[in-house]
């Protein structure tokens, strides 16, 4: 492992430039792979030639994708560039891995209709994966929903700090306002309950549960699907609640595509590639669309214009004209 003062300096510089929780995980696990991978020497002492080695290593026989070898690049030119405040100019030589297109897995809408057949009725879980294909949110960003951001009078969501840090709004479908509602009303139950016990806290987002202490407590801020189990904040002492896993979410999908039968290499990711593609079948302009899934650039959304070329839609086979 590298010195411990290299890793504080590291996650410092992450936390100073608002980095996720994730990507400083992620960078540091890197930077610790790097340096030992070079017989924990300090990265003042590497060079070119043991960055390109140890990406290479990670390639040929790590057998990592392309996304992850350039994840691990970009951590060790963070650490360079803004912990060790060296030129990285050697690091731009470096060739980054080509990311190979691909046309995203999706759904039909038959499809979407035999996936949520399988699921448990009344299941959080089953809610999480209906709102997913509703809206396209990321799994994560409709877990770490909280209540107030869910409009029912405007139709929409608000999605809170979405990839790159960055705010949007998406749409709250009408067929899932009544069980939302529900869903809702059993959960303020429980948190009243919570609350009465002395619990009923959830963590706030950045600084703002130092500026504002009991604002954990508030039902705004809850979490829309929070955990069955309360636990412990070590640094408080508070039992708190956190937002349903990940796990729980991707087991129940995962069981629902099996027992449907649908012989598709499928992820809940998929629930948003479909949202996306059947809008644009549905003929929404593809700003729109870019708008509501939150991508930067509207190149991102256009791998979703491959359903203009599927069927009535596009070319037609000459095999048909036979």
């Amino acid at each position: 492992m590298p010195p411990g003062s290299l890793v504080t300096s590291l996650r410092s510089a992450l936390r100073l430039r608002h980095y996720s929780q994730r990507t400083e995980d992620s960078y540091i696990s890197w930077v610790r792979r790097f340096v030992k991978s070079s017989g924990m020497r300090h990265p003042r002492e590497l060079g070119a030639a043991d960055v390109s080695q140890f990406l290479s290593h990670l390639a040929v026989d790590g057998k990592v994708s392309a996304s992850t070898q350039n994840q691990a690049l970009a951590a060790i030119v963070f650490l360079y560039r803004d912990v060790l405040n060296m030129p990285v100019g050697w690091l731009n030589g470096l060739v980054r891995a080509k990311r190979p297109a691909r046309v995203p897995v999706v759904f039909t809408r038959d499809e979407v209709r035999q996936l949520f057949a399988h699921l448990l009725c009344g299941s959080s879980a089953r809610l999480v994966i209906e709102v997913l294909y509703g809206s396209g949110m990321r799994l994560l960003e409709a877990l770490r929903l909280r209540v107030k951001d869910v409009d029912f009078g405007q139709h929409q969501i608000t999605v809170r700090g979405g990839k790159g840090d960055r705010d949007r709004h998406t749409v709250l479908p009408d067929r899932l306002a009544g069980a939302l509602l529900r869903h809702l009303a059993e959960v303020r139950t429980r948190h009243e309950r919570d609350a009465a016990a002395g619990a009923g806290l959830v963590a706030l987002p950045g600084a703002l549960g130092l500026k504002y202490p009991n604002a954990g407590r508030e039902w705004g801020w809850q979490w829309v699907f929070p955990a069955g189990r309360m636990y412990e904040d070590r640094p408080t002492g508070q039992r708190r609640r956190h937002h349903l896993r990940e796990t729980v979410v991707q087991r129940a999908f995962k069981e629902a595509l099996r027992a449907s039968r649908i012989p598709k290499a499928a992820s809940c990711h998929t629930l948003r590639h479909s949202f996306a593609t059947h809008l644009l079948e549905s003929g929404y302009d593809i700003r729109t669309v870019q708008e509501l899934l939150g991508h930067r650039s509207v190149e991102t959304t256009m791998i979703y214009t491959h359903v203009l070329n599927r069927g009535g839609l596009g070319v037609k086979s000459p095999v048909d004209t036979l």
